[in-house]
């Protein structure tokens, strides 16, 4: 994944990343299902809709639709962060809160070495 820009907006880092595909909804429902079980408070949205879901499975059986988010207190990155991907476009928004050191600034090329990494596994494992 490749990060195309950052910026400083009401609080929070808010960031565009680009997928090496456009993608459909199967595909970006298994990139969520892959970290749900590494969020702490999370959340789920379609179209910025609340749905319930108890476990990552349940991800993969929600009706396809435009957008789908997961939201909510990373255990790996440990920061709060929304990750939004939209069906059929290679487009991927992500909003991180400066909750720490290393996420205080809208700094290109520090937060593309804090957060690359992490993206560029949720990527690869849409493909599992």
């Amino acid at each position: 994944m490749h990060l195309i820009g950052v910026k400083e907006e009401n609080g929070w880092l808010i960031s565009r990343w680009e997928l090496t595909y456009r993608v459909g909804w199967d595909t970006i429902a298994k990139g969520v299902s892959s970290v749900f079980e590494y969020y702490e408070q999370t959340e789920v949205l379609v179209n910025g809709n609340p749905v319930k879901i108890s476990t990552k499975e349940d991800i993969l059986k929600i009706p396809e639709d435009r957008t789908i988010c997961i939201r909510g207190l990373s255990t790996i990155i440990k920061v709060p962060i929304m990750i939004t991907f939209y069906n059929q476009l290679a487009a991927v928004d992500v909003s991180v809160a400066p909750a720490n050191e290393e996420f205080k600034k809208a700094d290109y090329e520090a937060f593309n070495h804090s957060l690359c990494q992490y993206m560029d596994s949720i990527e690869l494992a849409m493909y599992r």
